[in-house]
């Protein structure tokens, strides 16, 4: 039970994180044709760097490259989100996202081990 509680809470951490890019590019001041590609694409991207190098089942990844993909999304998602004014729930969340992963590492859920 806590194995996929853990796995459930990274898992929406990640469409939070999607989320979270998707609000971010539609703030962002311009014409509602640059705000609609931003909130389209940056979750788009975001998705596909997430399955080629940070999904537990990507295969061309190391490591060390799916620490640092899930460092920039998480960490940039919380940027964004102190961005768009919110600066405790950008904390909470990078908060509790990095004590996720660090359950998971320890309980030897990741891939990595």
């Amino acid at each position: 039970m806590w194995k996929w509680g853990n796995l459930l809470a990274s898992f929406l951490a990640e469409l939070v994180a999607l989320g979270i890019f998707a609000w971010w590019g539609w703030s962002v001041d311009g014409t509602t044709l640059v705000r609609l590609l931003l909130a389209i694409g940056l979750p788009a991207i975001t998705a596909v760097v997430w399955g080629l190098f940070a999904a537990p089942t990507a295969k061309r990844t190391t490591p060390a490259v799916r620490t640092v993909v899930k460092v920039l999304v998480f960490g940039l998602a919380g940027a964004a989100l102190w961005s768009l004014g919110h600066p405790v729930s950008a904390v909470v969340f990078v908060v509790l996202v990095a004590a996720n992963l660090l359950i998971i590492h320890r309980q030897g859920l990741s891939p990595d081990r």
